[in-house]
């Protein structure tokens, strides 16, 4: 299969691009599309065959469940059974980066939910995504477009990396704004619970809903996820990656950098730009300022793909401190790192 990649420009959206690449969506192909997060890899989401075409292009577990993107409030009529009061009250955070889980309806195939009876759906802002879910005229169920475990993809060319081949199409829009993942929050219960935590933070929720909590899971690494997904590894470069978190890390960056290279290994770091000075000797990628963690968030992912283009064995990594957005980007530092995280 030869890979074609439409380029769009998200402020003069090309509507024929767009029709093309709905055509493929609508005869249950496979389409890479952007959003605000990551790069989604997307299929009809009420066509169980083409869904299941995305567990098989990816190598990802049947057993976790997909996300239905919609680009209208309305489209929820036909998806779930119930819209509750707590629900509507995060309403107004869509369109944008959060997943919120609802009883599912009849309509949605078992592949997008792995047999479960609820269904996690999203509102994206991107400009793009909505377009391409209103030209299909259906929800669209879409991962992000990468080979399972590795790191997800946030621009056109890492998709093509992992999809060359494997998919018919690729819309390329640039960039994508946030850099990582949605925050998934389970409505289905008693209590809100946050599944996988994102750019909108537990302390950002908890001032709409005072009962939001954290999966046990998100504060205690030895409990088992409620979220299937969060089981599986994820994120991970080829390189291995070590994460270090404390007083003066760049100092012990350095140090052990040293090390490694003395043992004949290709160190990577990654870091903060106020430090970038220590670090001439060695391939290094700046991770913004520490003082605005919204950079760290939107190169994380596309870092850790360029330190393996780079060809290091070994990336060593600056973590930050589990707070607000913090809390997320350590959730996929931690899960590409294997848990080798340090504290100094």
């Amino acid at each position: 299969m030869k890979t074609e990649i439409l380029k769009i420009d998200r402020e003069n959206i090309d509507t024929d691009a767009i029709k093309k690449a709905a055509n493929f969506i609508k005869s249950g192909q496979l389409v890479a599309f952007p959003t605000e997060t990551v790069y989604g890899l997307g299929a009809d989401g009420i066509n169980d065959e083409a869904c299941r075409k995305i567990f098989k292009a990816k190598g990802r577990p049947s057993d976790n469940p997909l996300i239905l993107h919609i680009s209208h409030i309305s489209m929820l009529d036909n998806l779930v059974e119930e819209i509750t009061d707590k629900h509507r009250k995060l309403f107004e955070l869509w369109p944008g980066p959060m997943t919120l889980i609802f009883k599912k309806s009849k309509s949605i195939p078992d592949a997008v939910t792995a047999g479960g009876d609820t269904v996690a759906i999203r509102f994206p802002s991107d400009q793009i995504a909505r377009a391409l879910i209103t030209e299909a005229d259906t929800p669209i169920a879409a991962p992000s477009a990468n080979i399972s475990g590795r790191p997800s993809p946030t621009n056109a060319s890492d998709v093509y990396q992992d999809m060359d081949g494997i998919i018919p199409v690729i819309i390329d829009g640039g960039e994508s704004n946030i850099g990582i993942e949605s925050t998934v929050i389970d409505l289905s219960g008693d209590e809100p619970i946050i599944l996988r935590p994102g750019f909108y933070t537990y302390e950002f929720l908890k001032d709409i809903l005072s009962d939001m909590r954290l999966d046990d899971s998100l504060v205690d690494s030895s409990k088992i996820p409620k979220s299937p997904g969060q089981k599986y590894k994820h994120y991970a470069p080829k390189a291995k990656l070590r994460v270090f978190i404390g007083e003066d890390v760049p100092t012990h960056l350095l140090s052990e950098a040293e090390k490694y290279k003395s043992d004949g290994k290709k160190v990577g770091i990654l870091a903060f730009e106020e430090d970038k000075e220590k670090f001439n000797s060695y391939p290094y990628i700046s991770l913004g300022s520490r003082k605005d963690l919204s950079t760290m968030s939107h190169v994380l992912f596309s870092s850790l793909r360029e330190m393996d283009r780079l060809g290091v064995d070994l990336i060593l990594a600056e973590g930050v401190k589990e707070k607000h957005l913090g809390k997320s980007i350590m959730n996929r530092m931690k899960k590409a790192a294997a848990n080798d995280v340090n504290f100094i």
